[in-house]
């Protein structure tokens, strides 16, 4: 009984420090966001360090993006005209492919792309710098790593996913047509007839804004582990992985809770 009783209170015990670890860390966060977001509109602003920052997540993520994309329209062309073989296949696919596409295959395809190769590098390099003391140096230097490191990161990802979505939104319809024409022989002026017809604002606006909440979440979790990295190398690779796993687990919470949003 008393073996049992000891059992017991081991377990509370554990469970009450993960919970209040748990709660910690939640609050570190929300202080290093309150600290981030200041620090981003506050001058000076390092133009140089936006424009690599604009360059890496922004050029060199077109490619993938622009394949995930792609393909996934093709796939989604082809899957739908199976699907709706029995009605008016040809504005039904035009239809879903385009609201598809721009309401949540093209932005959270987009995100996670970008969490996986952008927000993964983000962790490293700053965590690296981190327990190498090289941010350390940056603050007895005089610079605010905050302003330094951290601010180039946000502005870049709040301008170049929303650009990489649209890019990509473009490319993944344009995958859908060329299957609907060339593999299903749909009538090209009245698949983009349909196309045209069925595009509304709504849903452009709907996936830029999903798309810069996207980019604030990438940036500042990928950041957050970053900065808060200790144990070394160790350290670095948890940081890493961390800020991947939870950055895509938020984009698929957020992007239901601006659908209902707007549509709920």
């Amino acid at each position: 009984m008393v073996n049992l009783l000891n059992l017991f209170l081991d377990i509370l015990g554990t469970t009450g420090k993960k919970f209040i670890s748990f709660v910690a860390n939640i609050g570190h966060f929300f202080i290093f966001f309150g600290s981030a977001i200041y620090w981003t509109f506050k001058p000076p602003w390092y133009f140089k360090k936006i424009l690599q920052q604009i360059l890496d997540i922004g050029y060199f993520s077109l490619p993938v993006v622009g394949l995930t994309t792609f393909f996934s329209g093709m796939v989604l062309a082809l899957q739908t005209y199976n699907g709706f073989t029995d009605f008016n296949s040809e504005s039904t696919v035009a239809r879903i492919v385009l609201t598809s596409i721009t309401r949540e295959l093209g932005p959270v395809l987009t995100g996670l792309m970008v969490a996986g190769r952008i927000g993964a590098k983000m962790a490293a390099e700053i965590a690296t710098m981190r327990v190498t003391e090289q941010i350390d140096a940056l603050g007895t230097l005089g610079t605010r790593p905050m302003q330094y490191l951290i601010a180039p990161k946000i502005i870049a990802s709040l301008v170049c996913i929303p650009l990489l979505v649209l890019v990509g939104n473009t490319i993944g319809i344009l995958g859908g047509y060329i299957i609907a024409i060339y593999k299903l022989n749909f009538n090209p002026h009245l698949y983009l007839y349909a196309t045209m017809e069925y595009l509304q604002l709504i849903d452009i606006i709907q996936g830029i804004v999903k798309a810069a909440v996207f980019g604030l979440i990438i940036s500042m979790i990928s950041c957050y582990f970053g900065f808060n990295a200790t144990k070394g190398a160790e350290g670095v690779g948890f940081a890493t992985t961390s800020s991947v796993v939870i950055s895509s687990v938020m984009i698929l919470t957020s992007t239901y809770i601006i659908t209902a949003l707007f549509f709920g």
